[in-house]
């Protein structure tokens, strides 16, 4: 790959549309500057059909661009800019195939009850695009995710209006969490001290052993871990949970993380929907295992197969569901008008978007009459439900908090070569018996093993020495560029922690430590802490595993800025190269579905703008090349003019929309590009488009203005159709012209 060239991944839903608009400015500002900037898909549509050459035609065919990535990341050269993408759970991998084969594509159907070994082998090979099946490949360095000092200043100087306060009468919400036989509690783990080659075994009580996984490579001082969720007392959790819930006149909400935990989580909400719905469920049990009703998919799971029964059974199996509401307690709502909750489908309440959004709605989700409630929070796992009841109970002591005056959080994640803290989907398995899942060393020595019951959830996950080292390196790094304290998020009860806090003791020395706070604590401890220091205005840094990244990442900045969208994600990757992330993806979906009803995007690119200039900063540093840094230097300037300029996003259709965000960050870039007197051929070319686009302002505004109001076809949500899509994401023909004629 040519150390100039910048890769725009091409990917799902809202930020795939804002693409349409941004990337022609991006390359036609980068026209004769030796910068290319090219596109790579790999959306989940992309990623299905690239798995599935089998009877499509040549022209259908695609590369596995994710495959190629995965090499690229390990190169010096590399240059990525990542846009957030769809972690598939069924439903959607589900509603992608059936969309694809309506475009002729000739995808076979997903086989969720595998019937031989050809459904298994068929199943084995979706799960390639299931979950978290981007992330993990790319990568390839630990994460340095924080706001920009110009976004930060500019939400302090102009704080969002989402926050809503704690009732003054007391709070009732909580978050609930399972005492004993969760992950937590059963962790344990090790490091390695030498090289091996492991497998996976179930040892049944009858001493039968079946084969789970074989060829895990383990590499000398790897961490690995296994946990086990233990069914009974996660439906005994779930149980006591609902009597509170209904006892207590609150609302019941579960938030699990069903996409990038993509087996494991989908069965812990199947088992919350088995014992919410049971007395429904359990009467017609033998006709909705006939039917294939699969309740891990939620109560959609249920709902979506009745049509195959006949209409008077049908009506009456709805006719229970619904009867269960009244004896029940009210669950929270992901959308009222439609009557969806959240035991609706899996992936609609995500446990780093849908948590923030408690603790910033004054501890309440929305109820069936579309008003905010107090609600208990399910979180079964204790690995992290704690933290959050300390965000909790901190508000419910202190009020809520202020974006205009508090301190900001940034994060150094530990992620590089799908470093694991939570058990990896290609090593998370259900007990098919009462017995012992262990995993064994090439030379048949136990490594770790869990005592297992039927049902089961047992996890392995792994975690490599070099990602460690790198990752103790950059939270220092982080702590001296700043001054801020650094605070590695680990506990010491928990087995996985245990191993990685001896890893920070040994290499912390290492480094140059003299002058800076950087402290090891467990999370309610580093939650309190910080929070603390939030409430006073000062900054910190948390250092944490990747799941926690992903949690904080959403949580901080949505309190913060008001979207992790706006955050500024670095992956300094291991060989050299740069990935730069652009933001988080949660609230995509609904984006997409404002746009198809109104024609308005409310999807802010700030990511996008962010995450360009150290894009064009790693291609000058590395080349030399001086427009490359120019370009860098004129376009942080003007998503500076941008902010201070509020031309981000409405929420209100008929007002400024993403488009018009990318026209006014494109005539600021060109208003900087024409203001610098660094290159005269460059400032020769943008003096006149910096004049055309200010001149055309209000005609370009009006027409892209004009665009909305009524709905968008876009010829597909997995597969839009492309000209489709240009049309509706570039409406304004003046504002094309002239960005054309560069």
């Amino acid at each position: 790959m040519d150390s100039s060239k910048i890769i725009w991944t091409k990917i799902d839903e809202a930020p795939a549309l804002a693409t349409y608009t941004l990337l022609p400015v991006v390359q036609a500002y980068t026209k004769g500057t030796q910068v290319e900037v090219e596109t790579t898909d790999i959306s989940l549509a992309g990623r299905i059909i690239a798995n599935f050459p089998d009877n499509l035609t040549a022209e259908q065919k695609m590369d596995d661009n994710l495959a190629m990535l995965g090499k690229l990341v390990k190169r010096p050269e590399a240059n990525i800019i990542k846009l957030p993408n769809i972690s598939a759970s069924i439903p959607q991998l589900q509603e992608a195939i059936q969309e694809l084969q309506g475009h002729g594509y000739n995808i076979p159907n997903y086989p969720e009850e595998p019937q031989n070994e050809a459904d298994k082998a068929l199943q084995a090979r979706f799960a390639k695009v299931l979950g978290s099946a981007v992330n993990p490949v790319l990568r390839e360095g630990n994460a340095d995710r924080r706001a920009a000092v110009s976004v930060k200043k500019n939400a302090q100087k102009n704080p969002h209006r989402m926050m809503k306060d704690w009732p003054e009468s007391g709070s009732r919400s909580r978050v609930a969490f399972m005492t004993e036989k969760d992950f937590f509690g059963t962790e344990n783990s090790t490091t390695m001290d030498q090289a091996d080659t492991a497998r996976i075994d179930f040892v049944a009580a009858d001493g039968r052993i079946t084969l789970l996984k074989e060829n895990i490579a383990l590499l000398d001082g790897e961490v690995i871990d296994t946990s086990v969720m233990n069914v009974e007392a996660l439906r005994r959790f779930y149980t006591q949970t609902i009597a509170e819930a209904k006892s207590e006149g609150v609302l019941l909400s579960l938030h699990l993380k069903a996409t990038m935990m993509k087996i494991s989580d989908p069965v812990m909400f199947g088992h919350c929907v088995s014992v919410y719905f049971a007395a429904a469920l359990d009467k017609h049990a033998a006709v909705l295992a006939e039917i294939g009703a699969n309740l891990n998919n939620g109560l959609a799971g249920v709902l979506d197969k009745l049509d195959k029964l006949p209409a008077d059974k049908k009506a009456e199996i709805e006719a229970d569901i619904q009867a269960v509401y009244a004896t029940q307690p009210a669950l929270a709502m992901v959308d009222s008008r439609k009557g969806i909750t959240n035991l609706h489908v899996p992936n609609n309440v995500i446990i780093d978007a849908s948590m923030p959004n408690v603790v910033r709605d004054g501890g309440r989700m929305w109820n069936n009459d579309d008003e905010l409630q107090d609600t208990i929070a399910m979180v079964p796992d204790r690995s992290y439900a704690t933290m959050y009841q300390v965000c909790i109970e901190d508000c419910q002591k202190f009020g809520q908090y202020d974006p205009s005056t508090m301190g900001n959080v940034a994060n150094v994640g530990l992620m590089a070569q799908k470093a694991e803290e939570y058990g990896s989907h290609d090593k998370t398995f259900m007990a098919q018996g009462t017995g012992t899942i262990r995993v064994v060393g090439q030379g048949g020595n136990t490594l770790l093993e869990q005592a297992v019951e039927t049902g089961d959830i047992f996890r392995m996950c792994q975690a490599k020495d070099e990602p460690i080292r790198d990752w103790v390196k950059l939270g220092v790094t982080r702590a001296r560029a700043t001054g801020y304290p650094a605070i590695f998020w680990l506990n010491k009860e928990r087995g996985h922690d245990a191993q990685l806090i001896k890893k920070v003791n040994k290499y912390l020395p290492d480094h140059d430590t003299t002058g800076l706070d950087i402290r090891i604590m467990n999370l309610d401890d580093a939650m309190r802490f910080t929070l603390e220091r939030v409430r006073k205005g000062e900054n910190s840094i948390s250092v944490t595993g990747n799941v926690l990244r992903d949690y904080l990442t959403d949580l901080f900045p949505i309190l913060e800025l008001g979207t992790s969208a706006r955050m500024l994600s670095i992956v300094p990757l291991l060989n050299g190269g740069g990935l730069f992330e652009t933001g988080a993806g949660g609230s995509a979906p609904k984006h997409v579905q404002q746009f198809l009803q109104e024609g308005h995007l409310r999807w802010d690119s700030l990511g996008e703008y962010c995450a360009l200039v150290p894009s064009f900063e790693a291609i000058a540093s590395r080349t030399g090349n001086k427009k490359a840094a120019l370009l860098a230097a004129t376009l942080d300037e003007a998503v500076g003019t941008y902010l201070e300029n509020k031309r981000f996003p409405s929420r209100k259709v008929n007002e400024l929309d993403n488009r018009g965000s990318s026209f006014y960050l494109a005539l600021y870039w060109a208003q900087a590009l024409a203001a610098q007197d660094e290159d005269a051929e460059m400032k020769a070319r943008f003096t006149q488009v910096a004049a055309d686009l200010a001149t055309q302002e209000e005609t370009i505004i009006s027409e892209l203005l004009a665009a909305q109001g009524a709905p968008v076809d876009l010829g597909g949500y997995f597969d839009p159709d492309m000209e489709l899509t240009a049309k509706a994401m570039r409406p304004s023909a003046t504002f094309n012209g002239i960005i054309d004629s560069i």
